[in-house]
């Protein structure tokens, strides 16, 4: 996925007039292991020390965790770094 595409993507489904926070959370993560092969991005994952994340980013070969995400409807908070 290109990041056009998840511009459109998105926009899209904003324009519908029914979106919420979860409706573009299957497009982001698409979006972030596109952009960042090595990495896979956890919609929802379990409880972390930080509480409870969006979604947590881990280093896929090494199964490392390197970040978490809090997504909002119009706002990204990306914490990268444990």
């Amino acid at each position: 996925m290109t990041l056009d595409q998840y511009i459109e993507n998105v926009a899209s489904k904003y324009k519908l007039g029914n979106a919420t926070e979860h409706t573009f959370r299957g497009t982001l993560e698409q979006l972030i292991e596109t952009i960042v092969p090595d990495i896979r991005a956890t919609n929802e994952p379990k409880r972390q020390s930080c509480g409870a994340p969006d979604y947590i980013l881990t280093k896929v070969k090494k199964d490392i965790p390197i970040g978490f995400i809090e997504a909002k409807d119009k706002l990204l908070v990306v914490m990268i770094g444990m």
